[in-house]
């Protein structure tokens, strides 16, 4: 595999909004430079908590121009985003749900990240409620008690611990997050950094 044909990795967490815009618009810039991309989800709690962070919205200073941003961001790239009633949240049961997913079925996997991610932004479905969960993989076309079981597995929460694991051992610290040839780029307004380096490779 040459050099330019490398997967993208795409760390991301469902409470995230900037990960949540990230989404809408990694595979397509992907595709036109003939990268695909590797969808990680991860949770920023853990992140943060190596790295000796906390959300902006943790912070009375930065809360309200955070959530400003927020919508601000999401009009900017065209993506439809409400803030949340409540933000953040834990998301762990969404993410073992992705990686049980994602052992069998990259694509699919993709696809529940996505339903996620509108789900919480654009309509306001609480990802950490177990019973809206539940309602959300019925309607993805997963048994809602399959899902349920498998956010409940030790074996898919030791999974997700692990992935925690590697990408803080991976330099990661928060979402979105990209690694491209080995190169981090960190945040949504990356974007232009990151079609730079597609477009003609380092700078």
């Amino acid at each position: 595999m040459t050099l330019l044909a490398r997967p993208i990795d795409f760390y991301f967490d469902f409470s995230s909004p900037y990960s949540y815009i990230a989404s809408e618009w990694v595979d397509a810039l992907a595709a036109r430079h003939g990268r695909t991309v590797n969808w990680k989800a991860i949770l920023l709690g853990a992140t943060f908590q190596a790295a000796e962070l906390k959300s902006p919205v943790s912070y009375p200073i930065k809360r309200e121009y955070s959530l400003h941003d927020f919508e601000r961001s999401a009009r900017f790239a065209g993506v439809p985003l409400k803030n949340p009633q409540k933000f953040p949240i834990p998301t762990q049961n969404a993410a073992r749900v992705f990686w049980w997913l994602a052992d069998s079925d990259a694509e699919r996997a993709r696809q529940w990240a996505r339903q996620c991610f509108r789900a919480y932004f654009a309509r306001g479905v609480d990802l950490s409620d177990a019973a809206q969960l539940r309602e959300l993989a019925a309607d993805f076309g997963i048994a809602a008690e399959a899902a349920e079981a498998v956010w409940n597995d030790p074996a898919w929460k030791a999974r997700l611990k692990a992935e925690n694991e590697a990408a803080i051992a991976a330099g990661v610290f928060g979402a979105p997050f990209f690694v491209v040839d080995g190169e981090p780029f960190w945040g949504n307004d990356r974007r232009p950094q990151i079609e730079r380096w597609l477009e003609k490779g380092p700078f």
